[in-house]
């Protein structure tokens, strides 16, 4: 069959902060795509703001390289398309596999293969795809090439590879410098028979399979990802299987339903490093965007009109967790982040509280990624969001409150099935490397959450890496705990494992919740007053409602509080007022913390300026009569 070897389209795959971005930009930077006066930032492709801030891939993208081979000839191009590294991102990872016919597994020189590694290789392994190994990162200090290596080895033949994708070329890379080599250096050293990424290059050629295709075949492209532009519309990012796609043709657009509609396209474009330009036609195993269908969906197909022929659609794995997304239902909505409605009307004008575009901006994720789903509730105002992880619901969350959106966030749960008549929960395997002095803290850690420890290992460094199966449900609010408990010294890292009968009654938050029992502005004499009883949340001035939670009780049960009460003022001179007392500086918790903090009656309240935890029913009164109806069983 013909070939086409002006071209390769390859992923690259890892766990979170293996390096991954660094080393595109490193072959950007190499291959030319820049002119000697540009300024560039450091991890170009994580152009997203919550991308930079958290220092991860979120979105799976794709760049271009113009290779010129050493020995002469014509420059081929090199598609990457970069993956997240987070398993909460799985989806992306699955979506880009799906254009690419080989992919580059990327591992830590000290940290060796870790969950999301196994989840990305046993995806890459299914798809029957050729994989080159690159240990990254051997300048490090603790680095330990050889053994990495045959940890990788076991990985393989724990996913059950066969013989032609075991006998893998492994190449030895410095991202951070931009250099690689075929000779394994020493252990914290830079490949030093080498300066630059040419041996990764020369590895991608040779090892990387050309697209082959059938010169007979109708035209077939596959939508693998979306993006919107101010003036085309909504733009499609397809992988062309078969035949030509050209500007101006008319093509058949094979809709999920099966549907078949006849649809001009607009316009053609081909990425060149971080930019797309215009082109005219696009070949078998080009990677290309196409313009001119307004409802396009991926996973989709682009055929030849005489002979539609639909590919199939990408699959991905099921959610996990879900939680309830809805309108904010708080005394403070639209109000502000003072909570003062007349000193912030300018900065609430364009506050998108109600319900309809709550939905339409729900509908809008649904677009472009694949791996979530909304289901509707009993109530009209609220959707249950599910997803592959906390993190994933929480960056959606945290992008809608940038754009406006006032919400009500319930407490994560857990996504149930049903097997054999019997409930099971999803479980997941988490590796945990922490310094020997804390395993006992760990350990006790994981038991209170019925964690089961698989496997346990000591590379001699003082450092000791844990495996445990554990359900997810345990884990909604571990994080917090485990960097208290290993004094923030400890990584872990999880991934889906499947699902297993139902553990039973879990308890994870020992401590009850300092709660407002009315409204009005926190004053530091009630902080003083309070602060023995727990942990408070809020800063004096602060504007509180009834219900709202203002801090963690040191006691197991909930207690209502005053934290409004204010000083009397006399014209007595006290024996103590010469004495100066200090407000413990409160504990801000992030969107993720509050998220982790919530019991079953509780819920997140997420505005554009403050992120505020609450009970679900608000009037104290109630929440008795519902507490002691629960005690006597009626």
């Amino acid at each position: 069959m013909p070939t086409r070897h002006d071209i390769r389209n390859v992923a690259i795959v890892a766990h979170v902060d293996h390096g991954k971005t660094t080393i595109v930009d490193a072959m950007l930077k190499q291959a030319g795509a820049f002119a000697a006066h540009q300024h560039l930032d450091d991890r170009m492709m994580d152009s997203n703001d919550l991308e930079r801030e958290k220092g991860i891939t979120i979105l799976a993208k794709n760049t271009a390289v113009k290779y010129h081979p050493k020995s002469g000839g014509a420059p081929i191009t090199i598609n990457i398309i970069d993956t997240p590294g987070h398993a909460d991102f799985g989806g992306e990872v699955e979506r880009g596999l799906s254009m690419v016919d080989a992919v580059v597994l990327l591992v830590d020189a000290s940290e060796g293969p870790l969950p999301q590694t196994r989840f990305v290789l046993r995806k890459a392994l299914q798809a029957k795809m050729p994989v080159i190994l690159c240990i990254n990162k051997t300048d490090r200090p603790d680095s330990r090439i050889d053994e990495v290596v045959n940890e990788t080895y076991d990985l393989f033949l724990d996913l059950d590879a066969d013989e032609d994708q075991i006998e893998f070329p492994i190449v030895y890379a410095c991202g951070r410098d931009g250099v690689a080599s075929l000779t394994k250096p020493e252990d914290g050293t830079v490949p030093a028979d080498s300066d630059s990424l040419e041996p990764f290059f020369s590895t991608i050629l040779e090892h990387v399979p050309a697209p082959v295709y059938d010169e007979e075949a109708p035209l077939q492209a596959h939508v693998t990802n979306l993006d919107a532009d101010n003036f085309l519309g909504r733009i499609a990012l397809v992988r062309v299987e078969q035949g030509e796609l050209r500007k101006g043709q008319t093509v058949a657009w094979i809709k999920r339903d099966g549907t078949i509609s006849n649809v001009r396209i607009t316009e053609l474009m081909m990425t060149e490093a971080l930019t797309r330009k215009p082109a005219e036609v696009a070949g078998p195993g080009d990677i290309c965007a196409v313009a001119g269908f307004p409802d396009i969906m991926i996973g989709e197909t682009l055929a030849d009109p005489e002979n539609p022929i639909a590919l199939p659609l990408i699959s991905v794995d099921e959610p996990a967790i879900s939680m309830t997304i809805g309108t904010n239902t708080s005394p403070m909505v639209g109000r502000g982040g003072s909570g003062k409605g007349a000193d912030a009307k300018s900065a609430v004008k364009d506050r998108k509280v109600t319900a309809r575009q709550v939905k339409d901006r729900l509908d809008r994720e649904l677009i472009g990624n694949v791996s979530l789903r909304v289901l509707d509730t009993e109530r009209p105002d609220a959707w249950e969001v599910q997803g592959r992880g906390e993190l994933a619901l929480a960056i959606l969350v945290e992008q809608m409150r940038r754009e406006g959106f006032e919400l009500t966030i319930g407490k994560p749960q857990v996504v149930t099935q049903e097997i054999d008549g019997k409930t099971h929960e999803p479980v997941e395997r988490m590796t945990i490397d922490v310094p020997e002095e804390h395993m006992g803290a760990v350990t006790q850690l994981m038991g209170v959450r019925k964690g089961r420890m698989d496997n346990m290992s000591n590379h001699g460094s003082g450092w000791v890496r844990m495996e445990f199966v554990v359900p997810s449900r345990g884990l909604i609010g571990f994080r917090t705990e485990f960097l208290t408990g290993t004094r923030g010294t400890g990584i872990a890292h999880s991934i889906h494992e499947g699902h297993e009968p139902w553990f039973g009654t879990l308890v994870t938050r020992n401590n009850g919740s300092l709660v407002a029992d009315r409204a009005g502005s926190v004053t530091p004499f009630a902080m003083i007053n309070l602060q023995e009883r727990g942990v408070l949340f809020t800063e004096p001035g602060t504007e509180v409602y009834e219900g709202m939670i203002v801090g963690e009780n040191s006691r197991s049960d909930d207690m209502d509080v005053n934290i409004t009460k204010e000083k009397k003022l006399t014209n007595m001179r006290a024996a103590s007022a010469d004495n100066t007392e200090n407000v413990v500086p409160p504990r801000k918790l992030s969107l993720e913390q509050s998220l982790e903090f919530c019991r079953d009656d509780e819920c997140v309240e997420v505005t554009p300026e403050a992120v505020r935890i609450r009970k679900v029913v608000l009037d104290q009164k109630d929440r008795s009569r519902t507490a002691s109806r629960a005690k006597s069983g009626k």
